[in-house]
């Protein structure tokens, strides 16, 4: 059909709908206006994920004030880090994950004698992914390499599992808030939980506001506590030793006292 045709067909089919008494082009599907929208759940658990759909959840627990509560409740119903990690992904209270790439869980083996906790996705974590990589990633590998463990390994003695504090990148790598913290702490605590490992390293400050409640990791680091009910060596994080290499010294007689214990 010539492009004439096409304009006088259309012309016509135009003109015989304003005859019908068509005046407004609305849609292809024909919708009821009288039909109220159905509310939108503010938490979901996406299909693949085996927790129990959260539909108990009182509408006033979704504001800023109860997120951990909220928290608490989703990380309860997990029961293995699959769960664990539908849960976090379908989190929405946190301000943190409407502004990063990419949603870090964890890395290493599900069970593993050894878990490291670091602080918040740097930029080369946001985008892979996947906490410890990069540089910083790089040296964390070489540093328990030394005594012998891996993120990789396949022996529990010998493997460490690796996970963050956060999920989510911070805007322009700001320390995350400590309503931020206490907001994901529920996750985190489930985290260590489900890993169950005979020991926790905590990398850093903000790792230590976390399992801790406290800071200064200069003072205290390299002394044994507890943290998430495990027994706790809170080290310098790796930002630090790139900083100031002369201080890789004091991780190293960390991860001797690390491996003199994992000894006894």
């Amino acid at each position: 059909m010539s492009l004439s045709g096409d304009y006088y067909a259309t012309k016509a089919a135009l003109e015989w709908q304003f005859e019908m008494g068509v005046d407004e082009a609305i849609g292809e599907m024909p919708i009821n206006r009288y039909d109220e929208p159905a509310a939108k759940p503010k938490l979901k658990i996406g299909a693949t994920s085996n927790i129990a759909p959260i539909d108990m959840i009182p509408n006033i627990l979704p504001v800023q004030d109860a997120a951990p509560d909220v928290a608490k409740i989703l990380a309860a119903k997990c029961n293995d880090l699959g769960a664990l990690r539908d849960a976090m992904g379908v989190f929405d209270l946190c301000a943190l994950k409407q502004g990063a790439r990419n949603f870090v869980f964890s890395d290493g083996p599900k069970q593993a004698r050894v878990m490291v906790i670091g602080e918040a996705p740097n930029r080369d974590e946001d985008k892979e992914g996947k906490p410890f990589v990069g540089i910083e990633g790089s040296l964390v590998d070489k540093m328990f390499a030394a005594i012998g463990m891996s993120r990789t390994a396949t022996d529990r003695n010998d493997a460490i599992h690796l996970s963050l504090v956060m999920p989510w990148r911070p805007p322009q790598d700001r320390e995350p808030s400590g309503d931020e913290i206490a907001m994901m702490l529920p996750f985190l605590q489930r985290h260590v939980d489900l890993v169950d490992p005979d020991y926790v390293i905590l990398l850093g400050n903000i790792a230590c506001s976390a399992g801790l409640n406290k800071v200064g990791i200069s003072r205290f680091r390299g002394k044994w506590t507890e943290a998430f009910g495990k027994p706790c060596l809170p080290m310098l994080h790796p930002r630090a030793l790139i900083r100031d290499p002369l201080r890789k010294r004091d991780a190293w007689a960390d991860l001797l006292t690390l491996k003199g214990r994992m000894k006894q």
